[in-house]
């Protein structure tokens, strides 16, 4: 008996624009969380021709100043959803005073972040860390400490404007970056233009300068579009109010614990190579760079899930809020699927970008394998904690990620590395245990709000 499609025509169409909308908003996202990743790349490499030193210093000055930007950021994500949700109900007079709300938050957190990256030396010294190098990477956490605060700010607009679905901004003024932070480190780095050589000290005042680029770029596109005049975010000031920061403080905290919880079991894994060897930490180093570019593309399209999600369930349509969702999940799977093909299909033509040496390689493909496999859940456990933070749902995600990564992960790592013959890649499986564990629950607990126990629809 021959089965009619006609009546799965409609869906389809609806999922295939679905998917349309949120690509057209992602894909933005996506190459503006690219080129912010090739700074850090940029500034490596060029470090890294100046000196070992300064490469130590900026590799060491990077592992302090990531987790409080990350941390700072991941709050921050809190202004996405609460404004993505407003702007989908159409409360304007509430979207220009959040975002009011979040500066005064970001100078909450920036001006400790500045306080902690100026007295940094003892932490580094702690660690035992070669005196030089401490050093050196505390006058880089000096230098970058002055970007901290524009950097929250720049953070905050991005947010609010990523909220009202205007994507573009970022990846332009991404490139402004990265335009200026080659610039920078030239001049500054290697002392041209008469400025004196900073080496790695140079390259912390490039990375403020940046910051402070960037933040006016945005400040100046959000202050001038006119569609942006309805909000009247710059039509008042106020001072601090309790209210809207709590809000921002009860869903953005969680998410900030949570991203530095996923950071940390990576970088916990890397210290944990280091003792297996420098051959395992460079096949390590390949092969978690390659996996960190592919994931920025998940995550870069996770910013339009929660959009999407939050804008939609602010309509007060929890039903079309589960469907943007699924189709969201679908396509950052879909996306990293495709990445963990090619990792499968092509490993020795990609090692090859970073090395030639043959026992390197043949390390580097056998991690590269395993990369390929959590490909799939990096793709479900990123887009499942955006869409649920389209929902304003961020305390259980946050202790899936506990459970996930720090009872699940690092365990796993730990035993099957070191008490096994599987060696490095007894790593790499904890953390697809890990991610795995988060990708399945992140899923279920959006199945759960949103089909079992559907949550309240915002006011």
């Amino acid at each position: 008996m021959k089965v009619s499609t006609e009546k799965f025509r409609p869906f389809s169409r609806l999922v295939k624009r679905e998917a349309g909308t949120t690509l057209g908003l992602g894909l933005p996202l996506v190459a503006a969380s690219l080129l912010q990743m090739s700074m850090s790349f940029v500034d490596t490499v060029m470090a890294g021709n100046l000196s070992t030193l300064d490469l130590a210093a900026v590799a060491v000055g990077s592992s302090v100043l990531m987790p409080v930007i990350m941390f700072g950021s991941g709050v921050l994500m809190a202004l996405t959803a609460i404004v993505a949700q407003d702007y989908g109900a159409g409360r304007t007079d509430l979207i220009g005073r959040n975002v009011r709300q979040a500066l005064w938050l970001c100078a909450a957190l920036g001006i400790p972040g500045i306080l902690f990256l100026r007295n940094a030396k003892p932490i580094l010294l702690f660690m035992e860390i070669e005196e030089a190098t401490s050093l050196l990477a505390s006058g880089y956490l000096d230098a970058a400490s002055w970007g901290l605060l524009p950097m929250f700010f720049y953070f905050a607009f991005k947010q609010f404007n990523e909220a009202v679905s205007v994507t573009r901004p970022a990846m332009y003024f991404a490139v402004v970056g990265l335009l200026f932070n080659i610039s920078g480190n030239y001049v500054l780095m290697y002392g041209k233009l008469g400025f004196p050589a900073l080496g790695a000290i140079g390259t912390g005042y490039a990375t403020a300068i940046v910051a402070w680029v960037m933040c006016f770029c945005m400040l100046v596109y959000t202050w001038r579009k006119p569609s942006f005049k309805p909000y009247a975010i710059f039509s008042t000031i106020r001072l601090p109010d309790w209210h809207h920061i709590r809000e921002m403080l009860k869903i953005g905290l969680p998410i900030g614990v949570s991203i530095t919880m996923e950071v940390t079991m990576f970088a916990i894994v890397s210290l944990l190579m280091g003792a297996l060897g420098t051959m395992a930490v460079a096949a390590h180093q390949i092969a978690l760079n390659f996996s960190s570019i592919t994931f920025m593309i998940a995550f870069g399209l996770s910013s339009a899930v929660t959009v999407r999600v939050g804008q939609t369930y602010g309509r007060k349509t929890i039903r079309d809020a589960r469907f943007v969702g699924y189709v969201g999940v679908g396509l950052a799977t879909m996306i990293m699927c495709t990445t963990a093909v090619l990792m499968f299909t092509f490993p020795e033509l990609i090692i090859s970008i970073y090395t030639g040496d043959a026992e390197l390689t043949e390390m580097a493909v056998s991690l590269l394998f395993m990369a390929a496999i959590f490909q799939i859940s990096d793709g479900l456990q990123v887009s499942g904690s955006a869409a649920l933070r389209g929902l304003k749902d961020t305390r259980v995600p946050m202790y899936v990620n506990l459970l996930a990564y720090w009872v699940v992960g690092l365990p796993t790592a730990w035993y099957l590395g070191y008490h096994t013959a599987l060696g490095p890649r007894g790593l790499w499986i904890g953390l697809i245990a890990g991610l795995t564990v988060a990708a399945i629950l992140h899923n279920v607990r959006f199945y759960y709000l949103t089909t079992i126990k559907p949550r309240s629809i915002p006011d």
